[in-house]
Order: C-alpha cells, then structure tokens, then sequence
C-alpha cells in the first residue's frame, strides 16, 4: 500500500516547503506583534519622552493608520514587481527604521518612525499571503499554510503584551522595537528559496485613490483624538468634515474607475459586509482593552512589567485554543448563532470591567472571555469573507479582511482609548494648592505618575489616589457603555447574518 502522508508531514520532508513557512509566518507574527506591544511599553516611553495624550495615541495609531491605507496598494504593487521582491524590500526598511526609531528624543520623532514602520508593514502582509500559492501548489498544503497564517495574525497580538512584558523586565523601552531584527533576518536569508511570484508589470496604480484613502482615514483620526483630548470645538467639527468629504470623494473615484484600488462591488453581498463589520469591531475591543488595561496594570496597580504580561498569559493561551476549537463548532451552528453568541461574549469581558474591582483578577478573567471571542470570530469570520465572492475575487476579499484588521487597530486605540482619556479628563479634580505645574502635568495617567516623583511627598500622594481614581472611573465607565453597544451590535449582526443565510 502507498504510504498516506498527511498534510504536514509533507510539508516537514520538504526543506523548501519549510522555509517557504517560516517566511510567511515570521514577518506575519513581527507585524501583528507591533499592533500591541507598544501599548506594553507606552508607561516607560510616556515618562521618558513626555508625550501629550493625543501623542500617545499617535504613537499606537500612526503606525496601524498608514498600514490599513497602504494594504490593497502594496498588493498592486506586488503584483507589478513580485511578491518575494515586495516582501523583502519591506523586511529591509522595517528592520533599518526599527533601529532608528531606538535613537528617539522625542514623541514626534517615534510617531514618525512608527508611520514609517507602518509604510513597509503594509509591504510584508499582502505579500506573505500571496507567497503561499507560490510555496504551497498542493491545495491540502496550501490551505494548512492559509489556518497557519490566519492564527498568526490574532497569535501575534495577543504575543504582544507577554514579549513587551519580557522585554521590558530586562531591557529599557527601546527593546521592543529590537524584536523585529530577530524575526526578519531569518525571512532575508530564507526568502531566495521561495520562488518569485508572476508579475504583472502593465497593472496600474490610483495614486489619487491612495492619497484620498490617507487623508480621509487621517482628518477622520485627528477629530476622534482631538474630541478625546480637547473637547468639542471646531477645529475637530472641521477635522470630521475634512474627512466625509476626503472619504466620499474617495467612494466616488472608485465607483467610477475600470480597476478601482477599492473593489466595492463586494459589499454588495450582505455576508461579507456584515463579516467584515465583526471583523473590525472585534479587532478594535482587542487593542481597545489592551490599551487601557496595561496601564492599569502597570500604574494603577503598580506590578512590574513581567508581572503585568504574565496576567494576560492566561488569555493568549485560550485565544489560540479558541481559534482551533470553533473550527468543528462552526460545522454545527450557523454564523448567525456563532457571530452573535461571540460578541455577546466579548460584551461580558467589558461588563467584568465595569462591575468587578480593579484588580489583575479582574483584568485576567476579562481578557480570557474577550480573547476567545476575538480569535473565535477571526477564524469564522474570514471563512464567511472568502466564501461570500466568488474564486476570482478572493484576492481582493483578502485585502479588504486584512484593510478591515487594521482599520479595528486603529478605531480600537483611537475610540476606547480616546473614550478613557476624556473620562480620565472629566474625572479629575485635583487637591487643593495643586500648581499649574501639577495641572499640565496630570493630563494622562503616566505623566501624573512621572510628575508625582519629583513633588513633595505629601503633595504626590494627594495627586497620585486623585489620577488613579480617575482613571479607575474612566475605565469603569467606558466598559460599561462598551457592553451595552457590543451586545447592540451582536443583535445587528444576528438580524443582518440570518436575512443573508435566508
């Protein structure tokens, strides 16, 4: 009888097969890590650098906003120049910009090296996709390879916490970006035994569409952050227009062009629409959580960076339990039962913030509930986008899965953190005799921590139990009212899910 190999063992006999995986695994995990592991680290950078509260949400976001606005570009690009080409130029610039990004002095010089980053992420994603029908003709191996890089993206950002962690136990706050050199050497050295995709050299690009998607998706940012730092007013009224406008004329170049940067005719299937939808708003509760609850961890409860990542260990384990086990559960229940019953999940993961103490336990538990809800709506809701277009449109569903990915990175830090930051802002009354010094000083939670060690004692204790109730407020508050619009959006999915399936 001929020996019956499965698909793994197949691809573990075959040198070529095994680093064709390795290069699309590494980069993938390298870019989806840096989605988080900077919110691990945003304490150390907030007192070493100083930055304001709208520079640090920049920090997270420049480098996720310029990721989701280059995505489908890169993917043309890839495919006028080839994949290997596209995926090693980025590795390049993203190791050489990772080091640079170390020598920073100050905020605005690492926003602009992580909008950089960013530039040459967007390279790295659409072309590892791609390189899988390069390396992987077999369809069995092929579509281990795709579950393998589908885990990676939520493995990799819930790995970020824990190796920020690490890190910065040992190391100062420079280290995280280091990590990239160990991840991407590897992809340069392996790469030349992966095969070049074909090109398509004649293939335009919408430069037009690129710059109005950019600016769109920016003007859009800049009135979240100033709304959440500044207050209503109309620099941010004028931010919001900006954007509509930017993001319609946007809509309309792409209805009316041949080969459109954005294909929207896909929206048209109520399936994909609504997957994509859970798609974004999932990712964004993740990054959302991750933000505000790193601070609390470090600040409000004062554990050491190690200490902090360890209580969120727990949850990146079941997340890729999860991303496995709703497999055969998929086969069972139908999206419109499964999608709902995630979020409403997720729901329950802000509802123990908002009800439960401010304690690690507290934090861990609703980590758990939140990551198995994120990673089980990852791996069914990218199944439900490639099954919703036909074949011939799978590459560009990709696209639009991965945009959607880190468009929710983006909202995730920009609306919950943004939430948080203006009821830390609200919430805060300061002590009797607090200066003016104290005043600026207090604007986010890091910088009240930094100020305190330089007052005097009795001034500092004061200032510390009012910032930490107030952020404590903060998160209670913005968990609440995330709850509520979860469980909102989980009946919309339920409605929008079960009219497509009938």
């Amino acid at each position: 009888m001929p020996e019956m190999t499965t698909p793994l063992v197949s691809i573990i006999r075959d040198r070529s097969k095994i680093a064709g995986l390795l290069v699309i695994i590494l980069p993938v995990l390298l870019v989806t890590i840096d989605n988080t592991i900077l919110n691990f680290a945003l304490p150390r950078i907030t007192m070493a650098l100083d930055p304001s509260a709208a520079e640090q949400l920049w920090m997270i976001d420049a480098y996720s906003l310029v990721l989701a606005g280059l995505l489908v570009t890169m993917g043309s690009v890839g495919d006028r120049v080839g994949y290997r080409r596209l995926l090693c130029i980025g590795c390049t610039g993203f190791a050489a910009i990772s080091v640079a990004v170390t020598f920073s002095q100050h905020a605005w010089q690492l926003i602009a090296g992580r909008a950089v980053l960013g530039f040459f992420g967007a390279m790295i994603l659409p072309a590892t996709l791609a390189l899988i029908r390069t390396a992987f003709e077999d369809r069995e191996e092929r579509r281990l390879a795709v579950a393998v890089w589908a885990t990676c993206l939520t493995v990799g950002s819930a790995l970020g916490p824990l190796l920020g962690g690490v890190l910065l136990q040992f190391f100062s706050w420079e280290s995280v970006f280091l990590v990239a050199l160990p991840f991407l050497l590897p992809v340069l050295m392996l790469s030349p035994m992966i095969t070049e995709s074909e090109k398509q050299p004649d293939l335009s690009i919408d430069y037009l569409s690129i710059l109005l998607s950019l600016a769109a998706m920016i003007c859009l940012m800049l009135s979240l952050k100033h709304l959440a730092t500044r207050g209503l007013d109309s620099y941010m009224v004028g931010y919001a227009l900006a954007g509509i406008l930017l993001g319609a004329m946007f809509i309309q170049r792409q209805l009316r062009l041949e080969t459109p940067l954005l294909d929207l005719k896909l929206f048209t299937s109520g399936v994909f629409s609504i997957s994509i939808a859970v798609n974004l708003v999932s990712l964004g509760l993740l990054i959302g959580f991750i933000f505000f609850a790193t601070q609390m961890l470090q600040l409000l409860l004062g554990l050491a960076p190690l200490a902090a990542s360890l209580i969120l260990v727990p949850g990146q384990l079941l997340a890729v339990v999860a991303g496995l086990a709703i497999v055969p559960v998929a086969q069972r229940l139908a999206p419109h039962q499964l999608i709902p019953g995630c979020l409403c999940l997720a729901a329950a993961a802000f509802a123990v913030m908002a009800l439960g103490t401010a304690s690690a336990l507290t934090v861990a538990v609703a980590f758990g509930l939140l990551n198995v809800a994120v990673a089980a709506i990852t791996s069914v809701s990218n199944d439900l986008v490639l099954g919703a277009v036909p074949a011939e449109r799978a590459g560009s569903a990709s696209s639009v899965s991965e945009t959607a990915y880190e468009v929710g990175v983006v909202l995730g830090t920009t609306l919950i953190g943004g939430a948080v930051t203006a009821w830390y802002r609200l919430s805060l009354a300061l002590p009797e005799g607090a200066g003016s010094e104290v005043e600026s000083g207090v604007t986010t939670l890091g910088g009240a921590h930094a100020l305190a060690a330089r007052l005097p004692t009795e001034m500092a204790a004061k200032v510390l139990v009012t910032v930490d109730a107030a952020f404590r407020q903060s998160v209670t508050m913005t968990s609440a009212a995330l709850a509520v619009l979860v469980l909102l959006f989980a009946y919309i999915a339920y409605r929008n899910l079960r009219r497509a399936a009938k």
